[in-house]
């Protein structure tokens, strides 16, 4: 007797699953990376941190303390909760291992920026612990791949200086949170648009800036899942709708139980905070203010009477003043429908040709489109985008060229965050080892991932001049901004090295997008 179509399948789908003789000396090697990376996290400890580091403290101790129809109208500290429900249950759920290391650190009065060791470690334990969500994504999106191009992301993304910088010195938990994007992408790429479509929902739930990849998800899985005729197509649309109103009713429901939907909704989208953040991410709004500084400049000289901005660029209220003196004022709004034109061009080409296999380009081009042109963008967003183009990156010789450039746009751009003169010697070392690690690895894997573009005669990759005159400029950005600038202005101008490297960075994200939306256009 012949085995049916389904006893096949799965047979087939547990060949995919289950762990070979030949995968386990694999796994054995990745899991040897995971662990050098975890042991580098440790040394990393006492590092410097930033104020998220209280800021999460107090999250880990308002969730703990308050009841839930509290926690987001808590204004004990400044650093009140502003993520999305199932963020605040991950915090409420930390915070139960926390009381048992030191019941001060989840306490709401006394626990105000409490620095004793305990919490410094328990908080970094608790970064590196969830970062097992981002190594068990990377070895379900890689299972199948061929073994160079297997371990190049896993260096890729496990030594990622971005997230070195960001999670475990500067402290956050980004790791966690790509982690569960690339579990989604993974999923749909493989085929499996409903359980991609609800991973993605509970992701927005925990973070909700990762819904500018919004609209490529929901035309994706109109075009792709709903597809069949009308009545099946509607019956999969159904489904798909009630699976993700499911995970917002689980995260949501009990904030509208009590009444706090508004209290909820205010924090995680305060407008009020202004167009850019306190150190300028490197994206288009750099250009734009810049400009209207210089207009205003010019103009100036010229004899005109121009009015000073009444309003900085990071704060004040939208529409009660203006921070512009010659371009026009900028609101949320323009900025959306900014972003959403940016992103237009791949939802058309998914409308046309909804190809799985092209879900992490159009996903990691959405968020550098909301990076270069959304609302008060930090300049940490910039790993939205940089992790899903680690994995394309062994797709072609030119990807590999792209992320190679645009990888140390987004790292220099995040080296400001650490401005203590100790970690300076770290965070160089990070880049400087990062992009050695990408020179050899990208050389070394060229045979199995060219596509017989831009291939040298010793195996690496070439750069347009262009692209070499620019990165020599790193250096000169670099030096100029930690010894001539002191040197030669001494306390004059404070402002100036943070500026240019938010100029020049800015220039290389606006390259890394331009040449996403030329494949993208160029692609079937």
């Amino acid at each position: 007797m012949k085995p049916s179509k389904n006893k096949k399948a799965k047979q087939l789908n547990e060949t995919h699953t289950q762990p070979t003789d030949s995968d386990r000396p694999v796994i054995k090697d990745l899991l040897w990376f995971s662990f050098i990376a975890t042991f580098v996290k440790i040394l990393l400890i006492p590092a410097y941190h930033s104020t998220d580091f209280e800021v999460h403290r107090n999250w880990l101790a308002l969730t703990h303390t308050l009841p839930l129809s509290h926690w987001y109208s808590d204004e004990t500290s400044p650093w009140t909760l502003d993520y999305p429900p199932l963020f605040a249950y991950f915090e409420r759920f930390l915070s139960l291992f926390a009381s048992l290391v030191d019941p001060t650190i989840t306490h709401l009065q006394n626990g105000l920026n409490y620095n004793a060791s305990s919490v410094i470690i328990f908080q970094r334990l608790s970064v590196i612990a969830s970062d097992t969500v981002l190594i068990y994504s990377i070895y379900r999106l890689t299972k199948n791949m061929e073994l160079k191009k297997r371990l190049m992301i896993w260096i890729l993304l496990i030594w990622s200086p971005g997230l070195l910088i960001v999670d475990h010195i500067h402290f956050q938990y980004n790791g966690f949170l790509l982690g569960i994007l690339l579990l989604s992408l993974g999923a749909i790429k493989k085929g499996n648009d409903l359980m991609g479509g609800f991973v993605f929902a509970v992701l927005l739930c925990f973070k909700h800036l990762f819904a500018v990849a919004g609209p490529v998800y929901f035309v994706y899985l109109l075009r792709h899942y709903c597809r069949g005729g009308i009545i099946r197509g509607f019956g999969k649309l159904v489904t798909m709708g009630m699976v993700v109103v499911a995970v917002f009713v689980a995260a949501y429901g009990p904030f509208a139980y009590h009444g706090q939907i508004q209290e909820v909704v205010k924090r995680m989208f305060p407008f009020g905070r202004g167009l850019c953040h306190a150190y300028w991410a490197p994206n288009f709004w750099v250009f734009y203010i810049l400009s209207d500084k210089i207009l205003s400049f010019v103009l100036t000289k010229f004899g005109f009477h121009i009015q000073a901005p009444t309003a900085s660029f990071t704060g004040g209220l939208v529409g009660d003043s203006s921070p512009f003196a010659i371009l026009p004022t900028i609101t949320p709004l323009v900025t959306f429908v900014l972003v959403l034109l940016a992103i237009s061009p791949s939802l058309f080409k998914i409308w046309r040709n909804p190809d799985p296999k092209m879900i992490i380009r159009w996903v990691s081009y959405a968020y550098t489109c909301g990076f270069l042109f959304g609302w008060h963008v930090h300049e940490k967003a910039s790993l939205h985008f940089l992790i899903p183009l680690a994995v394309i990156a062994v797709e072609s010789i030119d990807d590999a060229r792209h992320y190679f450039i645009v990888s140390i746009v987004s790292i220099f751009s995040l080296l400001p965050l650490l401005y203590e003169a100790q970690e300076y010697p770290i965070k160089v070392l990070l880049l400087v080892l990062y992009v050695t690690l990408m020179w050899f690895g990208f050389s070394s894997a060229s045979e199995s991932i060219t596509d017989g573009a831009s291939v040298s005669k010793n195996g690496g990759f070439v750069f347009k001049w262009v692209e070499k005159i620019y990165l020599v400029g790193f250096v000169v950005v670099e030096i100029w901004g930690q010894f001539l600038h002191p040197l030669l202005l001494g306390d004059r101008f404070p402002f100036l090295p943070l500026m240019l490297v938010s100029f020049y960075c800015a220039l290389g994200m606006m390259y890394s997008w331009i040449w996403q939306l030329r494949y993208i256009i160029r692609s079937c």
